[in-house]
């Protein structure tokens, strides 16, 4: 097996953990492989190094041109899941193994493409400050104040602790049994006073426009939005990220909801729900455990 071959699954990973796209994780993947050809191999001492310094700079180059992209997209735009539930492959045969959880991916939307690079890089595939400042043509201590500056933002909010985690966990669900229940009481118990939603429907389910905020608001558009009185099945993914759950009906897949919590505090003050059919259609419904 080629080199290549050897980290084909690792680069599909980083590329899709800089993008939040499967079809353009695998643009890039094509695009390396094709650099790849066209080199002598026998001259790179380290093919892994190099492949991955090729990928994220092809990755890079799609994050900025998202950006004038997004302006003509319907609605907030939020990466596509990968759902990763701990119990095997989320996606096919694709190696996850390094993925970053569905509920960090959104997190680092946030991120300028130089933070999340150099956070994937560092954090997700262990490459030393000095790997990551080949790769990204910075100096080893600009890399360090990238990585600082991400790793805070995550660690903000992030549960951190077992106990913070619980906290978080039993906020998460609270939120979900209030939503599907239609309550908009207990919907307002369980939300922080300055809670901002955000769904991505790409326009193609209802969802709003621009992000909701606000106990209130949050709260009223909730309760006429989420189906109330149709059986749903809830995932809980256990991957260490911030509260995220995969809901289907029917096998279909619904929503994918992240929970993000106060820390140390059972309020929640950021929702994120992906509705766009065409970022749900590769997931499936969870298979009950043997």
């Amino acid at each position: 097996m080629n080199a290549f071959q050897v980290h084909r699954n690792l680069l599909f990973t980083l590329a899709y953990d800089l993008l939040g796209s499967v079809a353009d994780a695998e643009d890039v993947v094509q695009e390396t492989w094709l650099r790849w050809s066209g080199v002598e191999h026998d001259r790179i001492g380290n093919p892994r190094a190099y492949l991955a310094r090729v990928a994220t700079r092809l990755a890079l180059d799609v994050l900025r041109r998202r950006r004038a992209a997004k302006e003509d997209y319907v609605g907030p735009w939020l990466p596509e899941p990968l759902w990763t539930s701990g119990d095997g492959d989320p996606a096919g045969d694709v190696n996850r193994a390094q993925a970053l959880a569905a509920g960090l991916m959104v997190v680092l939307e946030s991120l300028s493409p130089l933070e999340r690079a150099a956070f994937v890089l560092h954090e997700a595939f262990g490459f030393e400050h000095t790997e990551v400042a080949h790769i990204l043509e910075r100096s080893p201590a600009a890399v360090r104040q990238l990585v600082h500056r991400a790793r805070e933002h995550v660690r903000a909010r992030r549960p951190r602790f077992p106990a913070e985690r619980a906290v978080a966990q039993a906020a998460a669900e609270r939120f979900l049994s209030a939503a599907f229940g239609g309550s908009v009481g207990d919907l307002m118990e369980v939300l922080a006073p300055e809670v901002t939603l955000w769904t991505d429907g790409g326009g193609r389910v209802r969802s709003a426009l621009r992000p909701v905020r606000g106990s209130g608001k949050v709260s009223r558009f909730l309760a006429q939005v989420v189906p109330t009185g149709r059986p749903v099945e809830i995932q809980w993914a256990r991957d260490g990220g911030p509260p995220t759950a995969l809901i289907t009906a029917d096998g279909a897949p619904l929503a994918v909801v992240v929970v993000v919590t106060a820390p140390g505090a059972a309020s929640i003050t950021e929702l994120y729900g992906i509705l766009n059919p065409d970022k749900l259609a590769h997931l499936s419904a969870p298979r009950a455990p043997d």
